[in-house]
């Protein structure tokens, strides 16, 4: 009789535990399947946004496409100058540089930037805060950061696309003074670090923008910003060429991984323990500049909702 008992028990519990089982496998299932299904949601929502950011640069398509004919030209000014603090004389250097390695670097320098440099983002999100219409967005089933950053993407590769035809007639005509990266290395690491700069001009001109929500107009702070960014991040000159002491505390501020660093990468001027050490600090920088972005939104979102707006 015991033994009978036990082996129902037995029979009873493994039953359970089967159930049981079966239960936690459903459930683990329509959980997976709900995740996925959200997730092919967020993406396809966020593929209408830079459709949308698409449609809406080509709504202005002459502005676009002479915005990015000439956003090369300074890059002209910039060889005639350096070609005569040179002198057209062979072999001279500067601060470790040949005339075609400064070439070269400008070349680089102007492409980068125009790869990741925002346009008007600050002032478009800074007008939607202004006018109001923010509350409109807010209604949306969309994070608001990732909408903008969107269609920042959107219009960057579209820039980028109508750039690339004159970039290559640009490296065609200075081809004597291109040289292309040895390692295959190079160019992972030149991508990986070209995308932390757009991620680290973004987030800055994104934390700009949300002084709005204090301020009237973000006008003076962003020439601010932008007088700093201009020399710091490298396009008057190379870096190399400040004072040690100077070169030294620069180094650890933003700016140079805006488009100085990506660019040393090309030319293979940063290598070993200072790669690393480069990349480590840009990545730093680019989770930084998205943490301010984020606290100046939930400070500044949360004031705008109590004033009524």
């Amino acid at each position: 009789m015991l033994i009978t008992r036990f082996i129902a028990f037995a029979k009873a519990a493994f039953a359970d535990a089967l159930a049981g089982s079966e239960r936690y496998g459903s459930m683990k299932a329509h959980e997976q399947r709900h995740s996925t299904a959200t997730m092919t949601g967020a993406l396809a929502k966020y593929a209408k946004v830079f459709n949308v950011g698409a449609q809406n640069t080509f709504v202005y398509r002459w502005n676009f496409i002479m915005r990015s004919v000439f956003g090369i030209v300074p890059l002209i000014g910039t060889i005639l100058l350096w070609k005569a603090m040179y002198g057209g004389t062979a072999g001279t250097t500067l601060s470790g540089y040949t005339y075609s390695q400064l070439i070269l670097y400008f070349a680089m320098t102007v492409f980068v930037q125009n790869l990741v440099t925002p346009t008007e983002d600050e002032w478009q999100i800074a007008g939607e805060i202004r006018d109001g219409k923010m509350s409109f967005l807010l209604l949306k089933p969309v994070n608001y950061l990732a909408y903008r950053f969107t269609l920042y993407a959107s219009y960057r590769l579209l820039y980028t696309a109508v750039l690339l035809p004159g970039v290559a007639l640009i490296f065609f005509v200075l081809r004597e003074h291109i040289t292309l990266p040895a390692q295959a290395l190079t160019w992972p690491l030149f991508a990986l670090s070209t995308g932390m700069a757009a991620l680290i001009q973004f987030f800055i001109a994104y934390a700009i923008a949300m002084l709005a929500f204090w301020i009237l107009e973000i006008s003076t702070v962003v020439f601010m910003v932008f007088s700093v960014e201009y020399f710091l991040s490298g396009q008057i000159f190379p870096l190399d060429m400040l004072p040690a002491w100077l070169a030294g505390f620069v180094r650890w501020s933003p700016f140079p991984y805006e488009s100085y660093f990506p660019v040393q990468i090309f030319m293979e001027r940063v290598k070993g323990a200072a790669l690393a050490q480069g990349l480590g600090i840009q990545a730093f920088w680019a989770f930084a500049m998205w943490l301010l972005a984020v606290g100046l939104w939930r400070l500044g979102i949360r004031r705008y909702q109590a004033v009524g707006n």
